[in-house]
């Protein structure tokens, strides 16, 4: 019992059974195909990518605990290759011996990298396990594809703020395993700050409710000042190399190239307070001045390399209202993407081989020899020509009707 209680509340109040799982309908639904794994213990090898916080690893030990399989377990960030090896020869060895399969579990396997992930093929094409693999990162890029290709993908998403309010509920009410022996009371309001801090992070809530308790009397309702203090040290969940890098500049983006410039500044905003390096932002904000603004405001480029000189300049704080004042403009500047369209279309024509001689008229002729030759002849100059207009075709022959720019 003191093992028990000693344990962070995360711990002790992980769930037992796939009943007290909270959210994650689409995978635990009646008739969801993880549903049935679990009535019919017929097992195949997985992979759960989700935020921290959502069930990953809690959905592996159910999955181990109903399962009639030898378990391992893995961290990848504690494991080297000479660990898989031995642990997968263990399990062909269990296999051949007594026909008994092994479930593998990995905690952040996209930390493992390609010649560990590889010692798994084999084992896996042969059911000597099934392997259960946990990620925060998306397993397109951070899982090889020939193992990526025998794992189910079962993607778990953000617990949402009444699921949240409703483990709160549970954690200070249980007496055997939460906080119920404090006697703490809470109000609607509390609860549901500490959701919005959890981010639909369970075990981060847990932790947070943990330490406001212990910083509260027993027996009298959660101090408002201890949750201000866990808020005062919040970190923003961000990790500038993974999944919510991309989440939030695809955000700025979009929110950009739709004009809308409350969006646009909320999702900057996000990128600075979580870590962001202000100059990556400024770089893609120069990228959709052009890609999606270009030609419509032969300003937006303009504003958008003065906001990353400003910022050099400036510095943080000060200069981040550079990268603010720019993105907003791009948000209500006018939008095309005719630039963008017809680089690419002329991009892929030059590498598909379509790369013509260059026109005679058009060549450069600094000799004599050259002249003679024919190099520039027909060239005219457009200073020369009433009201500078040429009547000379400039692209090649082959060509010389083609159109990117409509």
């Amino acid at each position: 019992m003191k093992a028990v209680s000693t344990a962070p509340l995360a711990e002790r109040l992980r769930p037992q059974s796939l009943d007290e799982v909270l959210g994650q309908n689409q995978l635990l639904g009646p008739d969801s195909p993880l549903r049935r794994a679990f009535e019919t213990e017929e097992w195949s090898s997985m992979i759960f990518w989700g935020p921290p916080g959502t069930g990953k690893t809690t959905l592996a030990l159910l999955i181990a605990k109903k399962a009639d399989l030898e378990f391992q377990s893995f961290s990848a960030v504690l494991s080297g290759i000479k660990d898989v090896r031995n642990a997968m020869e263990e399990a062909r060895r269990l296999r051949e011996s007594s026909g008994r399969g092994t479930l593998l579990f990995v905690d952040e396997i996209h930390r493992f990298n390609k010649a560990q992930q590889d010692a798994f093929l084999p084992f896996v094409e042969r059911g000597d396990v099934v392997l259960v693999g946990a990620t925060t990162e998306n397993p397109s890029f951070e899982v090889i594809a020939p193992l990526l290709s025998r794992l189910t993908v079962h993607i778990l998403k953000p617990l949402d703020e009444e699921n949240l309010i409703s483990l709160f509920r549970r954690a200070l009410e249980d007496t055997s395993f939460g906080l119920g022996a404090r006697k703490h009371t809470s109000t609607d309001d509390q609860l549901l700050a500490i959701a919005r801090f959890s981010s639909g992070d369970a075990r981060r809530g847990l932790v947070a409710l943990e330490h406001i308790a212990r910083q509260s009397d027993v027996a009298e309702p959660l101090k408002d000042s201890a949750l201000e203090q866990v808020f005062q040290g919040r970190a923003l969940l961000y990790d500038k190399h993974g999944e919510s890098h991309f989440d939030l500049i695809s955000a700025l983006h979009k929110s950009i190239r739709s004009s809308d410039p409350n969006a646009a500044l909320y999702w900057l905003v996000r990128m600075l307070r979580s870590g962001e390096d202000p100059l990556y932002i400024a770089r893609r904000l120069e990228r959709m001045a052009t890609e999606d603004i270009g030609l419509a405001d032969s300003n937006a480029l303009k504003v958008a390399v003065s906001a990353r000189d400003s910022f050099r300049f400036l510095g943080a704080p000060e200069g981040e209202l550079a990268l603010a004042e720019c993105a907003i403009y791009l948000a209500k500047a006018k939008k095309s993407d005719a630039l963008y369209k017809a680089f690419k279309e002329v991009s892929q024509l030059v590498q598909k081989g379509y790369a013509y001689p260059v026109p005679m008229h058009l060549r450069n002729a600094p000799t004599k020899l050259m002249k003679k030759a024919g190099w520039a002849e027909g060239y005219q100059h457009a200073h020369d020509m009433p009201q500078g207009k040429v009547t000379m075709n400039c692209l090649p022959e082959e060509l010389k009707d083609a159109k990117w720019l409509k």
